[in-house]
């Protein structure tokens, strides 16, 4: 590694960071403020809505990492060209494809910095910051290894999987009489909440125990007799954003050796990992906008198109990703397809400015 090398990847990884922090600062003030409906709720007060804004800062800033990086390349190698530094880097002989390639380094240290967080940081604190949320505002929530338990009267439910924001599947029901007494045990393959706020059950089968004797039944549909809340059965399963790679690899294996649907997780996975080349394919992307139409712009101009980028490239990303789930697209397209875009962009520009 030369000293041009430090010098470019340097500065491009000191404006990431300046964005970063402005972004973080908003996201905080965005999320603390967005807690204020829950305060009051159960035993949730104003320390507990600041710890959970707290908690899902990592999550948050991970999540932001491609966006900061690319306004802060453009920003950065704007400003050099600005200066004309990066005019008289080129009149010394050294190659666009050079230039490309030393703000590509610090794409590397960023993306190392992606997966740090992660993998380590981020999961686990977005994890607890949920479930302490869910903890202060319904008490009678308990979970007890992947699953969530919630309480309705004499009614129990017992959630170990979720498929969607108010689908859940794998739901055990529940019924005590009134000596606390098991008097029924249901089953579901799938649970989804219905307009009214009771839940409907399908492919549901249940035990019923008398003084004398045992019914069962089963039913293609059936309806809850009792309310329960969607918000914390979410906790029923970990979200794929909580769980770091090697989870995420081991938990879509068990699903394809067990003949399951492992779409959704898979898509998942391969994004996680394409988000950190596309923190690398960013500031390649930012080179030949700065010797480009931007050489002679302004921070305000370089900001203003880093945001519209960045933001174009986050809901095409996350576009796809729902799509995906939807239509059933490949795992592999949906989630390397912005990425592999960006790259398209940007070699073509970059052999535009050469």
């Amino acid at each position: 590694m030369t000293l041009l090398d430090r010098y470019i990847a340097r500065t491009v990884l000191i404006h990431t960071l300046m964005v970063l922090a402005v972004l973080t600062a908003l996201l905080t003030l965005v999320t603390f403020i967005g807690q204020q409906d829950d305060i009051g709720k159960g035993s949730y007060d104003v320390a507990d809505a600041f710890l959970f804004t707290m908690l899902s800062l990592p999550q948050q800033v991970y999540e932001m990492f491609p966006i900061a990086t690319l306004i802060g390349a453009i920003i950065g190698l704007g400003s050099l060209a600005r200066d004309s530094e990066l005019t008289v880097v080129r009149a010394a002989g050294v190659s666009i494809l050079r230039i490309a390639a030393s703000a590509a380094l610090a794409g590397v240290v960023i993306a190392g910095m992606m997966w740090m967080l992660g993998e380590y940081f981020a999961p686990p604190a977005d994890r607890y910051a949920r479930q302490h949320k869910m903890f202060s505002k319904f008490s009678q929530l308990d979970m007890a290894g992947s699953s969530a338990w919630v309480r309705q009267g004499s009614w129990f439910l017992n959630v170990r999987q979720q498929s969607a924001a108010n689908q859940f599947g794998g739901v055990f029901v529940y019924e005590l009489d009134p000596e606390r007494r098991l008097q029924l045990v249901g089953r579901a393959e799938t649970a989804v909440q219905g307009p009214a706020g009771r839940w409907i059950f399908s492919n549901y089968s249940e035990t019923r125990l008398a003084a004398d004797r045992i019914e069962s039944r089963g039913r293609d549909r059936e309806e809850a007799g009792a309310q329960f809340n969607a918000d914390f059965l979410g906790l029923a399963v970990t979200s794929p954003r909580a769980l770091p790679l090697t989870d995420l690899y081991a938990y879509v294996s068990h699903l394809k050796a067990n003949d399951l649907d492992s779409r959704g997780w898979e898509i998942a996975f391969w994004a996680r990992i394409a988000r950190l080349v596309a923190a690398i394919m960013v500031c390649i992307f930012a080179v030949p906008f700065a010797l480009g139409p931007l050489r002679s712009a302004g921070a305000g101009s370089r900001t203003v198109l880093g945001i519209m980028a960045g933001v174009l490239f986050i809901l095409l990303t996350q576009t796809l990703e729902n799509s995906g789930r939807v239509y059933d697209l490949n795992p592999l397209l949906v989630a390397w397809g912005p990425t592999l875009l960006l790259a398209v962009i940007s070699a073509v520009a970059i052999r535009r400015v050469r």
